[in-house]
């Protein structure tokens, strides 16, 4: 019998090697193409809306997925197994790079190395298996935030809103439907209905001691109005199951109030305002009072902040120096302060302390609209932008922000809680977010087909004092949401 050379062997073996390496593969293919043949069968026996060309290519990506999940866990396999590996070596005292590990130097230089690569080795494992855990993982931001009432009545987008100082504790709303609403914060009644303006209604601030509003307008006024409301006896509120702020179901573009909805038939109007300020020779986008609430500023399309007095309705100062329109005005709640924000991408801090001296100071923080700034009750300015940034300054040290928030979308008119100081980001993507000073993200309110708002996200305030909602929102949905944030919860999870 002939005997077969070590050459012709070797050939013989890498041939059948090579042979049987074919026969897998279309072995694996056969079997992956009648898996695949078998789902679609089993596509095509379910009652779906969805086309059987779209679910089969839904079907191909989840195949992709679970493959790239399926190396991602061999990987892992293999890294544990080198792992568990090199420890038996040096636990059996074996050489491990060609070192003696019984003697002297060369042992502790071995183990030295040895420990590197093992390692090594271990966090290699550990950010690879955190590939996958992290696409399963909850977020560890669970705090609960519960809708607890909706505001519906207003016949367009929702400007502004803000909470009364005085008893009785009420909300107001500032429409483009060239009205402005007081609330029942408890049962969501309408209570009153300003209707003395010509334009749409910008913005809307109550006064510190006194039931009166103060609201800016586009007719180029803003109206200074006194109003009596009497609070409904409050309903039980309907048990609503709590969400957690990190909801990922996006909201559906439906808005289920595009309808030409009326207001409320039994809410009574008002329509003349006590006090009338004109001075503006454009839209007037805002107005709040100063400390005392003798005084009043406002904020206009034409560039320019005026400062009047109250009860003469005569204007004191003239506020320029801003290049281009003016989106915003804030007060100091405790200090003769003004902060005013641009189109021209800067806020300026004016200064009334001192009757003699009237200082401004301008900031230059940002690269788009800054479309709010105000203060906090201590002594910071948080300021929020088109440029998708909002930043904390120090009134002391003001030449750089001492904290930047970066987001996905442009930030509307923020508001900062009195007693925690959570920045509360009203966004253009129709999501709220809720950062702390440094910085840090607390929370995102829920926003799904159910809850949240289905529009631009134009303004936030924080009331603390209420035990139900303790922060509101309003948009273009034309509606004004009440939240209750459990902000124990909340930093806790921080």
């Amino acid at each position: 019998m002939p005997v077969e050379s070590g050459s012709s062997a070797a050939a013989r073996q890498a041939k059948q090697k090579r042979k049987s390496h074919s026969l897998s593969i279309r072995r694996t293919n056969s079997t992956e193409q009648e898996r695949l043949g078998l789902q679609r069968d089993m596509l095509e026996g379910q009652d779906s809306k969805l086309p059987l060309s779209l679910r089969t290519n839904l079907l191909d990506l989840f195949s992709q997925i679970e493959r790239e999940f399926e190396n991602l866990y061999i990987e892992n396999l293999e890294l544990r197994r080198e792992i568990e590996t090199l420890n038996d070596r040096l636990a059996d005292g074996q050489t491990v790079e060609g070192a003696d590990l019984a003697k002297g130097a060369l042992k502790t230089k071995a183990s030295h190395s040895t420990s590197q690569l093992s390692q090594k080795l271990k966090t290699t494992y550990k950010a690879s298996t955190s590939k996958i855990v992290s696409s399963f993982k909850a977020t560890t931001s669970r705090a609960v935030c519960q809708l607890v009432r909706e505001y519906v009545g207003h016949r367009d987008g929702i400007w502004d809103l803000s909470v009364s100082r005085t008893q009785p504790v009420v909300l107001g709303t500032a429409s483009a439907d060239h009205s402005a609403m007081l609330w029942s914060i408890e049962t969501g009644k309408c209570l009153l209905k300003y209707a003395g303006h010509q334009g749409s209604v910008n913005s809307i601030k109550f006064h510190p001691t006194e039931q009166m509003a103060l609201t800016a307008s586009g007719d180029q006024t803003a109206h200074i109005w006194r109003y009596m409301v009497q609070l409904p006896t409050p309903q039980p509120v309907a048990d609503i199951s709590q969400t957690p702020c990190e909801d990922d179901v996006d909201s559906s573009d439906k808005d289920e109030a595009d309808g030409e909805a009326e207001g409320p038939s039994d809410c009574p109007s008002l329509r003349v305002a006590t006090t009338t300020l004109r001075s503006h020779q454009g839209v007037v986008i805002a107005a709040d009072w100063l400390v005392g609430g003798k005084q009043a500023v406002t904020a206009s399309w034409d560039r320019a902040a005026n400062l009047y007095d109250v009860e003469t309705a005569e204007l004191v100062h003239s506020l320029t120096g801003h290049d281009q329109e003016l989106t915003h005005c804030c007060t100091h709640p405790t200090q003769r302060l003004v902060v005013t924000s641009s189109r021209d991408t800067t806020f300026r801090l004016w200064d009334f302390r001192d009757p003699s001296i009237h200082s401004v100071n301008v900031f230059q923080g940002h690269t788009d609209t800054v479309t709010s700034a105000v203060f906090t009750v201590g002594d910071n300015v948080v300021s929020g932008s088109d440029d998708r940034t909002v930043k904390v300054w120090d009134l002391k040290n003001m030449r750089s922000p001492i904290a930047t928030i970066r987001t996905d979308s442009a930030v509307n008119r923020i508001s900062v809680s009195v007693t925690q100081k959570i920045i509360a980001l009203p966004h253009d993507n129709r999501q709220v977010r809720l950062f702390d000073m440094a910085g840090v993200r607390l929370a995102r309110l829920p926003q799904s087909n159910r809850t949240g708002h289905r529009r631009m996200v134009c303004c936030s305030a924080w009331c603390e004092d209420n035990t139900s909602c303790n922060l509101f929102t309003c948009g273009f949905d034309r509606q004004a949401i009440g939240w209750n944030i459990n902000i124990p919860a909340l930093l806790q999870e921080k």
